[in-house]
């Protein structure tokens, strides 16, 4: 038998067999009876009995959880309001999906560089290497996914489509069985998810409906039980972790909490990976959520607060950038010159053609100038110069949000305590 969500759960405990195979037993009583029930999970069998959402209340709507929520969501408020303050949101959306891309792959063991994403963020994906292309695929996804639910609501159809763009084929609900997850470390199969393409329909529907319909619960409540709830029933072949985690921005995005994929989720996953997958194991075995959601929400407003201060730093760099420019350069600067380096960090020639800023020769002439003063970097790619912006790639990448002034630039913030270069 397998476990079920029961709000009357009052102990559990883990036996290891005989054979040495961790088995799961819940033993839960009926409050009316006073009977024993004894439930027994077994990872190496499909779950097929995963239980429909919603979970009991009592199980997702604790005092502290709510009072969580509240604190997230004041986080979110506050990231959307530093979001607005960049004069052209493009700036973030180019740059903020692209960390969420890598981090989220690198989960997956699909390590590439933020370097990369960016040399190759705006040319034909079949010049970079595998493990680039995969990341890149999920930022398309994120885009094409955030215009999708900003259009109408999130569906199963909805989640095919970003699954088959992030894995770059045409993907359909998984029909074979055979799917299990294992342990990296021990190749021990810790689950097995529902098989049966009909009941993994069903059990999508479920799930959908819960996201679109259960509107008396909080929706970052919501968030993470249908996170849970996707993973869960794994409902494709591969691609579910990074498709359950895009389908949670785009949760934010659908309800009004984030205006455009800038929350960096991923960041927060791979700084607490184990903890991640021991949660969620902990709601298939135990049924305990609190946990697990506590989890998320911790991560959803730590993020913002990470996220909010990189903005800010962004802002302020743009700024000084501006000012610099203006001083060293004062026949070259204009304000959408200066722009176009943060929305594009590998700038090529054609970039500032294709903004209408400049034509090709004097395109070449700006961006030589700005490597003179210490802006850019050129470096060759193939038989092609693209000219790097090394100041903002280290501010975007670095864990720290916090940059080092341009030498020359007489500006208020300045002190004498502010480092020159």
């Amino acid at each position: 038998m397998r476990s079920t969500y029961l709000p009357n759960l009052s102990i559990f405990l883990i036996f290891i067999d005989m054979s040495g195979v961790n088995v799961d037993w819940a033993y839960t009583s009926d409050n009316q009876t006073g009977s024993f029930q004894v439930t027994v999970f077994e990872p190496s069998l499909p779950y097929n009995e995963l239980p429909d959402l919603p979970p009991p209340v009592d199980q997702i709507e604790s005092t502290p959880i709510l009072k969580r929520c509240i604190e997230a969501r004041v986080a979110l408020a506050e990231l959307k309001q530093a979001a607005e303050l960049i004069p052209n949101s493009a700036v973030l959306v180019n740059a903020l999906p692209l960390l969420e891309a890598q981090a989220s792959s690198e989960i997956e063991n699909i390590v590439t560089t933020t370097d990369k994403l960016f040399e190759f963020a705006d040319i034909a994906e079949d010049r970079a290497d595998a493990a680039t292309k995969e990341a890149l695929r999920y930022r398309t996804a994120l885009y094409e996914g955030t215009k999708m639910v900003q259009r109408g609501m999130l569906t199963t159809d909805m989640a095919i489509q970003i699954c088959s763009t992030v894995k770059g084929i045409e993907l359909d609900i998984r029909a074979e069985s055979g799917t299990t997850l294992k342990s990296r470390m021990t190749g021990e199969v810790i689950y097995t998810p529902p098989v049966g393409q009909q009941l993994i329909i069903e059990k999508l529907d479920n799930w959908a409906s819960f996201m679109e319909d259960s509107k008396d619960i909080d929706p970052l409540i919501r968030m993470a039980v249908q996170h849970y709830q996707f993973e869960a029933i794994h409902p494709f072949t591969d691609g579910n972790g990074r498709t359950g985690r895009i389908l949670n921005i785009l949760f934010l995005v659908k309800h009004g909490l984030l205006d455009s994929p800038i929350l960096y989720l991923s960041r927060y996953i791979i700084q607490n990976k184990a903890a991640y997958y021991r949660l969620l194991k902990r709601v298939t075995h135990e049924q305990d959520w609190s946990p697990w959601i506590m989890f998320i929400l911790d991560g959803v407003e730590e993020t913002c607060r990470w996220t909010t201060d990189k903005i800010k730093s962004i802002r302020e760099l743009m700024e000084h950038t501006g000012e610099f420019v203006q001083h060293r350069l004062p026949k070259t600067y204009t304000w959408e010159l200066v722009e176009l380096l943060f929305k594009q960090p590998y700038c090529r020639i054609g970039n500032i053609v294709d903004a209408g800023i400049a034509k090709r020769q004097t395109a070449s002439v700006y961006l030589k100038q700005l490597c003179d003063i210490g802006i850019l970097r050129e470096v060759k790619s193939g038989r092609e110069s693209i000219f790097v912006h090394p100041k903002y790639i280290e501010l975007l990448t670095g864990e720290e949000n916090v940059w080092v002034y341009y030498a020359g630039v007489e500006t208020d913030s300045l002190d004498e305590n502010t480092e020159l270069v």
